[in-house]
């Protein structure tokens, strides 16, 4: 989660950069323009003086036609080194525009991707605070069921310990039976034997 924060701040970071290059261009390119808008100004101009120059060459102006020709010749160079720079820096800012909206939807899949780690957690801590509560319960009956365990061995321990006293008992009674004096009487020369 936290890599997911850093990556989604170096993007924002990046974004912003490339915003400010992106402004730093579009003002080069607005001058650019000027430039451009100057030029050809200038060149309406130059072309109008030349117009002239040329009713004037009857009355023997060529030199003054051959400068403004050859001016016209250098400002028309300008004008396509401008032009050319114009469409670098047209591309340029294209590209940046790309990889302006590259980092915007990097960052925004960044953000799903942490939403998506958040609810991951949540659902993971859901299921924590009820595998606790399961086991408490759990705990809870087995304590019941030990407690209920050592009632009934405790029972058993006292059931046993009765039945061996009665049992005790029993084999004293019997041997006290076995050693007791049988009555022996004759009657009639009968012997009979009477045992308690």
């Amino acid at each position: 989660l936290k890599a997911a924060e850093d990556q989604a701040k170096k993007a924002m970071g990046d974004a912003a950069r490339l915003a400010e290059e992106l402004r730093q261009e579009q003002e080069h390119g607005g001058h650019v323009e000027k430039l451009r808008r100057a030029s050809e100004a200038q060149v309406k101009e130059l072309q109008v003086r030349l117009d002239e120059a040329e009713a004037n060459a009857m009355k023997g102006g060529k030199r003054i036609i051959q400068k403004l020709e050859s001016r016209v010749r250098e400002l028309e160079v300008e004008l396509d080194n401008e032009q050319r720079r114009h469409a670098e820096t047209s591309k340029g800012l294209r590209k940046q525009d790309r990889r302006l909206k590259e980092l915007a939807f990097q960052a925004e899949e960044d953000h799903k991707a942490q939403d998506r780690l958040q609810e991951m957690i949540d659902k993971l801590q859901q299921k924590i605070k009820t595998y606790k509560r399961q086991v408490e319960e759990a705990e809870e009956i087995a304590a019941i069921n030990l407690a209920k365990y050592r009632k009934v061995q405790h029972d058993l321990e006292e059931a046993e310990e009765r039945a061996d006293m009665a049992e005790n008992t029993l084999s004293k009674l019997r041997a006290k039976n076995r050693s007791s004096v049988s009555a022996t009487r004759t009657t009639g020369g009968i012997k009979v034997t009477v045992k308690k």
